[in-house]
């Protein structure tokens, strides 16, 4: 841990006040990808612009192009005008860019980053970063190794006394569980664990976080919250758009790979686990742990996971064509746009009660969600009336309109008891005055200061790839998905495997 982390006009016991990072820098390799541009860049901005980042803040790009320091900082400065959440302040600008520099190179390329050590030394006496640095790769991962060996060979990974030296992964870690454990390895003799950050940008939104709140800050939740009261979760990621030009990464990742092994498995995780002795990273990786290795998969993959491609249509009135006709996919490819599975939980809390993923492109709505359905009342005293009630449900919006609902019935004025459903609502948007922080702002800025709560460990990575692996070779052996159609909920199939257990899927 830095000493200089934490601001001295901070109380560290004061969770009311946001925390500065100390002197420090940021490299970044990958700066002319679409991450850096739309995400990282401005959300370094975004701290700087809340007085987050330190006033001896330096930001390095690493990359191809032939470009001074000058011709970065106006693509910086370019990123940052179209994708900051705050407003544009001169004064910020220029104390932030002040500190920017431009090293080219390959990532094979040995003596560029011995360039760039030289750079990074030059920034410790100019702008006083104190030796910490941290390497976000925002590149495949297939690069990661060899930039991580080139780090080493350069010294770079290895910390002046005092300092530090912090290297920031993006998913997929790995395509399954042998090369995750592969490139654990190779990165792990290069860094030591503790200063090995493994970004899930879902575990930065604020409505995540209030995953933890909801349950371990109000007592009316938790003594429901286990199977004797609840028939089953759902947790929905749909997207409204395609690949997006995305398909050297997307073609051979698929649905399931890219969203259901990293980002939905967290949020069960997060649902199901036990409270934490504290909220510290080791404490709650501890919990999720415990749930991700008493996760269980279904006896019958054929009935309880459903995969599909979307085919060529119209979405909101707009024709769209199918995933086997966007640009640079093979006309045979059997990649999946959209998954779905059913897994269990085998511990004393969740015994019976059914988890259903799903996520998938071109669907209905662009919505990310966790739906925890209760049990039907056991009887309904108030004649036909009432109709058909639906269960109660407590439903968590992570995205778009973040925020929570909870289902329930009511009484119909000016009836002798005709109950219908009703629901309360809480959004961000309406309750508190601030903005919800992007999530590359909050987990960027717990790089710099060295806290991991928000980031999965290594064996949090291993365990979902064990619960993955099984289905992706099922899959892999049953040749081609169904189809659906662009702007559905997905193919007949995910239906069906619903229908089977007597359950159908909400329609957000």
């Amino acid at each position: 841990m830095n000493p200089q982390a934490d601001s001295p006009l901070r109380d560290p016991a004061d969770r009311r006040l946001p925390q500065i990072a100390g002197p420090c820098g940021v490299v970044l390799f990958g700066v002319t990808g679409d991450l850096a541009r739309r995400k990282l860049l401005p959300a370094l901005y975004d701290l700087a612009n809340q007085g987050l980042l330190p006033a001896a803040f330096a930001l390095t790009g690493f990359g191809r192009r032939a470009w001074s320091d000058g011709a970065f900082t106006k693509m910086v400065e370019e990123a940052v005008r179209a994708g900051a959440r705050t407003p544009f302040d001169d004064t910020t600008w220029r104390n932030f860019s002040a500190g920017f520099r431009f090293v080219q190179g390959e990532f094979s390329d040995e003596q560029a980053f011995n360039h760039l050590a030289t750079t990074l030394r030059e920034l410790d006496e100019s702008r006083g970063t104190g030796g910490n640095h941290a390497f976000y790769l925002s590149v495949p991962p297939s690069v990661s190794p060899e930039v991580c060996r080139n780090l080493a060979a350069s010294g770079l990974a290895t910390p002046p006394e005092n300092a530090w030296r912090r290297v920031v992964m993006e998913k997929p870690f790995g395509h399954d569980l042998a090369s995750a454990q592969q490139l654990d390895a190779v990165v792990g003799q290069v860094f030591p664990q503790e200063s090995i950050f493994r970004i899930d940008h879902y575990l930065g939104k604020e409505t995540v976080q209030n995953i933890l709140a909801l349950r371990f800050a109000n007592e009316m939740f938790e003594p429901l919250w286990n199977s004797h009261h609840i028939d089953h979760v759902q947790i929905t990621m749909a997207e409204d758009i395609g690949i997006a030009g995305r398909a050297g990464y997307y073609d051979g990742i698929g649905a399931a790979r890219d969203v259901l092994q990293n980002h939905l498995l967290q949020l069960l995780a997060l649902t199901a686990m036990e409270e934490p002795v504290t909220f510290a990273a080791g404490d709650l990786s501890v919990e999720k742990e415990k749930v991700l290795s008493a996760v269980c998969l279904p006896p019958d993959l054929g009935a309880h996971t459903a995969r599909g491609q979307y085919a060529a249509g119209y979405q909101a009135g707009m024709p769209v064509i199918g995933f086997l006709e966007e640009e640079g996919i093979a006309p045979s490819s059997t990649t999946e746009t959209y998954a779905a599975v059913r897994l269990g939980i085998d511990t004393r809390r969740w015994a019976g009660v059914p988890f259903y993923l799903r996520t998938g492109k071109r669907l209905g709505r662009r919505v990310t969600e966790i739906a925890i359905v209760f049990k039907p009342v056991p009887h309904l005293p108030f004649g036909q009336a009432s109709g058909a009630l639906s269960p109660n449900a407590l439903v968590v919006r992570i995205q778009p309109d973040e925020g929570v609902t909870l289902r329930f019935g009511a009484k119909v004025p000016a009836t002798a008891m005709e109950v219908r459903e009703v629901s309360m609502d809480f959004g961000y948007g309406s309750s508190f005055t601030q903005n919800s922080p992007e999530a590359y702002e909050r987990l960027l800025l717990d790089v710099l200061l060295g806290e991991p709560p928000l980031f999965p460990r290594r064996r949090e990575v291993e365990l979902s790839w064990r619960v993955l692996d099984p289905i992706e070779e099922y899959w892999a052996a049953q040749g081609a998905p169904d189809v659906y159609w662009p702007g559905s909920w997905g193919p007949a199939a995910a239906d069906a495997m619903m229908a089977a257990d007597g359950r159908v899927w909400r329609r957000p």
